[in-house]
């Protein structure tokens, strides 16, 4: 059962037949619309995010299996703020607030990609990424907010989206 793995970075919802994916895929004798109607329906909610995707081809039998990734952390946090970039100088110049709850939905969303053992953890990775994009969080700097989820402040909140 030959397999080959061909990797994409795809506009979410909007992939196309063209390059780079129906040049790779031709010649391995998949339906190549069928491969990219099931990226765009898999892709559909990071719909304006680069998103990587992973196709796995049995050669043989022709079929195929679709493997969708998560957009980077800074990519979900300029979509959830509704800007277009993060902030040239993080630290003086704020760009976004976000709320403690759109921060959790993300560490939800990118948990499976990190290497945090626990939401705590990867709600502070989000910081970490808000940190260096000039994005505050219910107001505060995310260093302040990060130390608030240390002292476990927020940990009712945490608790609460765990749970569902």
């Amino acid at each position: 059962m030959p397999e080959k793995t061909l990797k994409f970075l795809v506009p979410g919802g909007e992939a196309t037949a063209g390059p780079p994916i129906g040049p790779a895929l031709g010649p391995l004798g998949v339906n190549v619309l069928q491969v990219v109607e099931e990226i765009n329906r898999r892709t559909s909610e990071f719909k304006g995010m680069r998103v990587p995707v992973e196709v796995i081809v049995n050669t043989d039998t022709k079929t195929f299996e679709v493997r969708v990734g998560t957009p980077t952390t800074a990519a979900l946090l300029v979509k959830e703020a509704g800007i277009e970039k993060g902030s040239s100088q993080p630290n003086k110049e704020f760009v976004a607030n976000l709320s403690m709850e759109q921060i959790i939905k993300i560490a939800r969303i990118k948990m499976p990609d990190m290497r945090a053992k626990t939401l705590k953890a990867a709600v502070k990775q989000v910081l970490g990424t808000c940190l260096s994009m000039g994005v505050t969080v219910d107001g505060k700097s995310a260093k302040e907010v990060i130390r608030e989820v240390d002292a476990g402040l927020h940990d009712d909140l945490i608790r609460k989206y765990e749970e569902s």
